[in-house]
């Protein structure tokens, strides 16, 4: 039983990691939700999965195989240089936002065209 213990462990452990490497790809907006089913971007809660795993690092420092650390490792890469990718693009609130600006530019735009055709029109017209 003692030899079954320490594999649960380790396969229990690799879980709660997993949990939240998923989490944060799912935050980052490069894994579908699977509550949504919507590819969803809240980079605050990566921010939050990532110290998470980095935390997991560090406590168990010493603690762990050769291959849980390197997972670690690997896994943090891995979201760090996509957060940075992230993190350079706008918000989907500046997104909203832009799109928003855009199209009432646009709207005036088209407009104020409207209007000097129209104006153009009433000089052939005389």
């Amino acid at each position: 039983m003692s030899e079954d213990q320490p594999k649960k462990e380790d396969q229990l452990f690799i879980h709660l990691v997993n949990t939240f490497v998923q989490s944060a790809w799912i935050s980052l907006g490069k894994v579908k939700n699977p509550v949504s089913d919507k590819i969803e971007r809240n980079v605050e809660q990566a921010t939050y999965y990532i110290d998470l795993l980095d935390m997991l690092q560090t406590k168990m420092k010493g603690n762990l195989s050769e291959w849980e650390e390197q997972y670690i490792i690997h896994s943090l890469s891995e979201l760090k240089l996509n957060y940075i990718d992230e993190k350079k693009k706008p918000s989907d609130d500046e997104d909203s936002k832009k799109k928003k600006i855009d199209d009432s530019s646009s709207a005036s735009a088209d407009s104020k065209k409207g209007k000097k055709s129209t104006k153009k029109n009433k000089k052939s017209d005389n």
